[in-house]
């Protein structure tokens, strides 16, 4: 972008921050508005060798992307908790990641992916942004990264958005999340059904649906929802199955089966 097309687009996101329920309530500083800028032109420069996102306008990316992201902010009530340690799984092109991070310096975020080109990417990202300090990239995958003790159940907080339905996710999130702390996966359209399908997983992996908290976003940019699942019991060690496995036999009460 060129020097006006940066201030353009510092003002536009300025405008739709506090035009949304979401993060009206939040406050930037000059510096991380222009850590969003850079971020959006990085993105844009490298999604032309890699296939990061199909949304590269900058009022898409600024709604669907960067709003989006940021909307636990506003909508729920005790986020984010003070030096909070944050997974955000599945991280793609760094959202929600990225954005919480430049918007919360006092979490303790770690970006994990399955494909390495991406943390590579990201990696790379967190320097240049300085946000080195608190955010870290990793390559794994959510059922390898589970059973290790360092990482196993020692997050406030589990992200995951556009990864996998909640059945699956729950398998892949709740394992990560201390007792107390809340998943919390961003969805798009009508989740009634889903979540339904989802509470037999959700309850033996030791978490129980909390709140379902669904917002439009600006400009006719798509209903969306926040399913926040908190964890009340440690989830049992045989969890998470072996890779490919949430996903091939997503658990499921044998009664309802088919």
């Amino acid at each position: 972008m060129t020097q006006e097309e940066r201030v353009l687009f510092v003002r536009d996101m300025r405008t739709a921050l506090e035009g949304f329920s979401g993060t009206e309530k939040l406050s930037f500083l000059d510096g991380q508005m222009e850590q969003f800028a850079i971020f959006y032109e990085d993105m844009l420069e490298k999604n032309k060798v890699m296939n990061l996102t199909g949304i590269t306008e900058p009022r898409e990316v600024i709604v669907k992307h960067y709003l989006d992201s940021l909307a636990p902010a506003g909508l729920l009530a005790d986020f984010p908790a003070e030096h909070a340690k944050l997974l955000d799984l599945g991280s793609g092109a760094g959202f929600p990641g990225i954005p919480l991070a430049i918007a919360f310096p006092a979490l303790q975020l770690t970006l994990m992916d399955s494909l390495n080109k991406r943390v590579v990417y990201l990696t790379d990202e967190i320097k240049k942004l300085g946000l080195s300090q608190h955010t870290a990239a990793i390559h794994a995958r959510a059922e390898d990264l589970a059973r290790q003790a360092e990482q196993r159940e020692t997050y406030e907080y589990c992200t995951s958005r556009a990864v996998a339905r909640l059945s699956v996710l729950s398998e892949f999130c709740l394992p990560f999340v201390k007792v107390g702390g809340q998943m919390i996966a961003y969805k798009a359209g009508d989740i009634a059904e889903e979540l339904s399908d989802a509470k037999y997983a959700i309850r033996k992996l030791g978490g129980e649906p909390e709140q379902v908290i669904s917002f439009s976003l600006p400009e006719d940019a798509g209903e969306r929802s926040l399913v926040v699942i908190r964890k009340y019991r440690e989830t049992p060690a045989v969890y998470p199955r072996k890779a490919g496995m949430p996903a091939k036999e997503p658990l499921c009460n044998s009664s309802r089966k088919s």
